[in-house]
Order: C-alpha cells, then structure tokens, then sequence
C-alpha cells in the first residue's frame, strides 16, 4: 500500500443479537453475556439444531416506516439501520458533500433469503405446486433476489453515488466487503465508504442445510452455553443474525473537520485454498497466507499484533486449522498474544459477523479491552493459545488482526490499530 492514502474508521452502526446500537453491543462483549437461545422466529420442531442468536429488532421503533418495511427484507432492514447509527455516529454532512465521491461496499453470504423463502412457500402454495403461479408474486420480488438489494438500500440511505458494491464470499463476505472499501479509499476513488455486511439467515431453509452437514451445535437443552470456540466439547456453531457498518474516510480529512477517529485500517488480504468446499487442512496454511500478505501490506512485524480476534466458529476443524494459523504467521509470539472469538456471544451470522466483529476490534482499540470467548471452561488440548475465557480483560493494545474463514475455501485477513502520526 505504499504511498496510498491513509484509511480510518469514524463511524460505527450495529445490529446484534443481545442488543440494537453499538452501546448494546458493547455492553454485551465486555460482560461476557451470550445472546444464543431457542429459536423463536419459526417453529423449528424437526429440525437438529433448534436454536440461535436472534435480534429483537422492532423496524418501525428503528426508525424505518411503512414503505421501508414492505419493501425491504430483514437483512437490508439491518443494514440500513446499521448505516443510519453509523453516519450519525461519524459526524459527517453527507446531504452536504459530494455524492459522487461517496461509496458503499456491502457484503451478504445469503442476501434477502427470509423474503426470497417467504414468496416461494405463497407462489408455490406452501410447495405443492412444481409451477409457481407468478400471480401472486408481490411487486419487490426481484429485490428478494438479488443480494445487491442490501447495498442498494444502503446506498441510497446515504444518498451515495460513487462506487456501489455488493461482496458475496461466505462467511469472510464482512472482511472482504470492508477490504473492499478500505481500498477504494486508499486508492482515491472514492473519500467515504460505508463498508460492512448483512445477513438475517434464520429461516427453514438455511437451518435445514447446516442441520444436513451437522455444522451447527443440536445442544437444544442449553443454548446459552452452546456456541463453544476452542472448548474440548465443542459441537458445532449456532447460527446467528445482525449488521455491522463502519463510515472508512481519509485520515487528514478525518482529522481536518476533527472527526473522531476509532482506528485505523492498515491492510487486507484474501486467500482460497481451492481445495474442498467446506473442509480445511489442518496446519492452516491458507489462512497463514493470508496473514501474512497482510503484514507484509501494513509493514508490520509479527510481533506487533496485541490482540487477534479470531474467526472461532466453534467447528472442530475450523478452531484447530486457525490456531495453527496463528502459530505459523506470528511464531512463538502467538502464545503472547490473546485471541478471542465473540461468536461465542452473538452466534455466526454468516456473512454479517466479519463487519460485526471488525466492529468489536475498533471498539477494542477504543475502550483498551478485549472481549472474552464465553463458555470456555475445558480447553481442547490441540487449541493452546490464550483465548480470553469467559471473562473480559483489560489489555494494552495497539494494532489488532482478526480473520475469517468461508465456505468454498476463503480466507481474510484485515489488520487494524490506532492511526500514529
């Protein structure tokens, strides 16, 4: 990233399970609170896995009306309300800038698929008919298809006519829709991005399709203390909901109009391992490449990072493949350094949690602490770093990596930390 321009995070919008709003989220973090439970918003009796991290999310008490709520499925309803926090909280005039020069870049593993599953089960009579009957299609249909429509919503909340994109990798789509946007400000196409990701993935069908790879936790009978990153009996990850959107703007901009600046984004990598759909190789190469792209971006050494917010999902494979991971790119240092994953807190919400979680990393480096991994009480003896268990800490932190880890073999890096002189 030599000579591009310096990238900083000035606003913060979030929709989480165990709270609406950042301070919610926040508060949830740092007392180490689960927000996991049973599955309410359908009836899931059949299904293995019957619980979840759900966001008591009231659209009109968010501000959205009658319109916005007809037309927009639940994850672009989070997305716009994530948004609207976010550019409040950042301070900037956006009705007054120039909108050509303000982009969105939005990620989404699953896109607007409680609506698109809602509409099929109507046109298909509840799916007795092979032939849908397009009559009784509702007009915003075609939104409900396309993923595009979460960035489309966003955008046009904050009137943005520079570049809109919509990212679709997985369960890395949030670090790679917010890498996306750190770059088109490095670059210079564009002076503010709101950069993050969406996904309200709690349906019929999407339960159903984890249950059928036995992904998800069936600890029905205590869903609080299913979601178990990095434990010896860990089984599985529970599924979760939310937003996440940062406002990313040039640093000497940021702090020409004295914004206040949570952090800086200082490089981002990608990876795939082109090798099986959901499986990972145990020594965590892919995702040590990752790594260390970009540490060699941000042109830090291993041995900076303070803090690694880890992609934790609680799978077998998935814990064990990112611990290697760390032993490979940061070496010796990585039993120094503590690492936590909040899915233990707010579930896996697909495509959401990296923007959520890059949000947990700022508001880390804002408040000095690290949020726990909960339900931590037996450490698999192959996972031997420092998790953080059960209880937040207070830590000394300057610069913060956090990852992610996809389906269909991805794998990112993003590397944050307080913006020096």
């Amino acid at each position: 990233m030599t000579g591009a321009r310096r990238v900083v995070i000035t606003g913060i919008g979030v929709v989480a399970p165990g709270g609406i709003g950042v301070k919610s989220f926040w508060d949830l973090l740092s007392s180490g609170r689960t927000a996991t439970r049973a599955l309410s918003l359908f009836d899931p009796a059949g299904f293995r896995s019957r619980i979840a991290a759900e966001c008591d999310f009231d659209a009109a008490a968010e501000g959205l009306g009658p319109q916005e709520i007809r037309r927009m499925d639940r994850s672009a309803q989070f997305a716009v309300t994530g948004a609207r926090e976010a550019m409040a909280d950042s301070g900037l005039e956006f009705a007054a800038g120039d909108p050509a020069r303000v982009g969105v870049s939005m990620g989404s593993a699953v896109g607007c698929t409680t609506s698109l599953e809602r509409e099929y089960v109507v046109l298909s009579d509840g799916g007795r008919r092979w032939e849908v009957d397009a009559a009784y299609a509702v007009p915003h249909l075609y939104d409900h298809l396309v993923p595009s429509t979460v960035a489309k919503e966003v955008a046009w909340a904050a009137g943005a006519e520079g570049p809109v994109t919509l990212v679709s990798t997985g369960c890395t789509a949030g670090l790679d829709a917010v890498g996306a946007g750190f770059r088109a400000v490095a670059d210079g196409r564009a002076d503010v991005v709101l950069a993050g990701a969406a996904d309200a993935p709690i349906s019929p069908i999407t339960v159903a399709c984890f249950d059928a790879i036995k992904a998800t936790s069936p600890n029905n009978g205590d869903p609080e203390h299913a979601s178990r990153p990095f434990d010896r009996d860990r089984d599985g990850f529970v599924l979760g909901e939310g937003a996440a959107v940062l406002v990313l703007e040039e640093l000497g901009a940021a702090r020409a109009r004295g914004a206040h600046v949570y952090a800086e984004l200082a490089a981002f990598a990608n990876r795939s391992n082109a090798f099986h759909m959901t499986g990972l190789r145990p020594d965590g190469r892919e995702m040590a490449e990752a790594i260390d792209v970009a540490l060699a971006q941000a042109r830090w050494s291993p041995d900076s990072i303070g803090y690694v917010n880890a992609h934790g999902s609680g799978t077998r494979q998935n814990d064990r493949h990112e611990t290697a991971a760390m032993k490979l790119s940061l070496g010796a240092h990585a039993h120094r350094t503590p690492v936590s994953s909040i899915k233990s807190m707010i579930g896996h919400s697909l495509g959401a949690i990296g923007a959520i979680e890059l949000a947990a990393c700022a508001l880390a480096l804002e408040h000095q602490v690290l949020p726990p991994t909960a339900n931590l009480h037996t450490p698999d003896p192959e996972c031997d770093l420092d998790y953080v268990p059960n209880t937040a800490r207070e830590h000394r932190v300057e610069r913060v990596l956090s990852v992610g880890s996809g389906f269909g073999g991805f794998q990112s890096a993003v590397l944050l930390g307080l913006p020096t002189p």
